[in-house]
Formats: C-alpha cells, sequence, structure tokens
C-alpha cells in the first residue's frame, strides 16, 4: 500500500468507529469494503477486518465499562456461544457461497433498522418477561450471529443489537455496552478462526490505530442521547449497514 492508501483506510476506520462507539457497534460491514481493498487478498482482509473490529470494540467497551452499561450476567451467558459460532465460521469460511449469506445478513438488517424507525405508535410493544431477560435467546442468537459472522468475516454487532433489544428484551443504553464486550470476544475469536488461511497484519495494524480514538470518541457521546433518540440512532445505522452488505453481496 502507497501513503495515500493507507491515509483513507485509516480516516475511514477512525469515521467508522466514532459511529460505531456511539451506537454500540463496531460496523465492520461497513468498514469491510474498504479493508478488503487494502487487503493483500479476501480471506487476509476478512481476519484483518475482525481483528480491528475487536480493538474497537475494546476501545469503546472500555468506556462503556466505566458508564455500567454493561449486563455482565448477559454477557456471560452470550459471549461463549458466540465466540464458538465465530471460531466455526472462520475455519469453514468459503465452504458457504458468500454473497447469498451478505444478501440474507442484508435483508435482517433493514428489516430490523425499519422496525426501530418505526413510530412508537406503531411499533408492536414487547412482551413482557416477569422472569427478566430472554437467556435462551441470547445463547441462541449468540451463536448463530457468530457463525454468520466467522464465515463472512463480520462481528455483526449489527445483527446482534437488535437480537438483544427484541428477543432478550434489554434496554438500550446497556445493550450497547453488553453488544461491544461480546463483539470483543467475538473478534479474537473469528481473528483465531482465520489464522489459518493467513491475516493481512499490516492493514490490521493501521486500522487498529485509527479506530481507537474514534471508538472513544463515540462511546463518550452515548451518555448524552435519550433511549428514545439512541433507538432511533441505532436505526439509523442500522439501515445504513443493511445498504452496504446488499451492496456487497451483488457487488
Amino acid at each position: 500500500m502507497d501513503t495515500l492508501e493507507l491515509i483513507a483506510l485509516a480516516a475511514w476506520c477512525f469515521a467508522v468507529a466514532v459511529a460505531g462507539g456511539l451506537v454500540g457497534l463496531v460496523l465492520g460491514n461497513i468498514r469491510l469494503p474498504v479493508v478488503l481493498l487494502a487487503s493483500t487478498g479476501a480471506a487476509a482482509g476478512a481476519g484483518a477486518n475482525l481483528g480491528i473490529s475487536g480493538v474497537a470494540a475494546i476501545t469503546a467497551g472500555a468506556a462503556h465499562i466505566r458508564a455500567g452499561r454493561i449486563n455482565w450476567r448477559l454477557f456471560a451467558w452470550m459471549a461463549p456461544p458466540s465466540m464458538a459460532g465465530a471460531v466455526a465460521g472462520g475455519l469453514v469460511s468459503g465452504a458457504l457461497p458468500e454473497r447469498a449469506l451478505l444478501a440474507v445478513i442484508g435483508a435482517a438488517l433493514l428489516w430490523f433498522g425499519v422496525d426501530l424507525l418505526r413510530p412508537k405508535g406503531e411499533r408492536p410493544a414487547r412482551a413482557e418477561r416477569p422472569e427478566g431477560l430472554d437467556v435462551r435467546a441470547a445463547v441462541i442468537s449468540g451463536a448463530l450471529i457468530g457463525l454468520l459472522g466467522g464465515l463472512v468475516g463480520l462481528i455483526l454487532g449489527s445483527l446482534r443489537m437488535p437480537a438483544l433489544l427484541k428477543f432478550v428484551g434489554e434496554e438500550a443504553t446497556r445493550a450497547v455496552g453488553t453488544n461491544l464486550a461480546v463483539g470483543v470476544c467475538v473478534g479474537a475469536a473469528g481473528v483465531a478462526g482465520h489464522l489459518p488461511g493467513g491475516i493481512d497484519w499490516t492493514v490490521l495494524a493501521v486500522g487498529a490505530a485509527a479506530s481507537i480514538p474514534g471508538a472513544l470518541i463515540g462511546a463518550r457521546l452515548t451518555g448524552r442521547l435519550s433511549e428514545a433518540q439512541l433507538l432511533r440512532t441505532i436505526g439509523v445505522v442500522l439501515v445504513v449497514a443493511a445498504a452496504a452488505t446488499l451492496a456487497q453481496a451483488v457487488a
């Protein structure tokens, strides 16, 4: 890579990290096209993208820990199956058609994003769970999303976030931090799964270095939004992420 390519990669990773830190997402699907362009190969780029996502998640997650926005009990249930799924996905990466997987992921992101953006009066109320959060939904969704992410080189926090809100029943502010904490584990597991196929370490180093300040800035902005504003912001980001994912599927 020449100097201009490195600068462009760093600038894009910084911008994506700011947006991701704000809404509790690492937005690897938005970062991925630029990372792939800068990488020596598709598999190496996918592994580097997972590593960058993990670093961004660690950085923003640290800020959310200090603010008390992580549900550690939920994290303990969701992280292990998410990691197992990511390792499995990384090991069999390439065995399934990536375009079809991206199309499914993009359609799901679009559906969740539009659902969050619907006026409050039109959105079905979340079912009350007197026993608390739905741990079973956390385990199942974590494993499935981890597997999908490992296959395509993404942490897929953009899918895990709506799962936390809609199926698990977590409140928005704590879902933001919890999602990022799980994302740290998924990123590490995904990188491990991609090690046999190689990783572009230069791209990983540049992207990670640029993502650290961006994730810190974004995480510090989270507390300035009300829950309604945060949900709308998450909805907008999911729609943008859906568009980026669907574009990758047809490109």
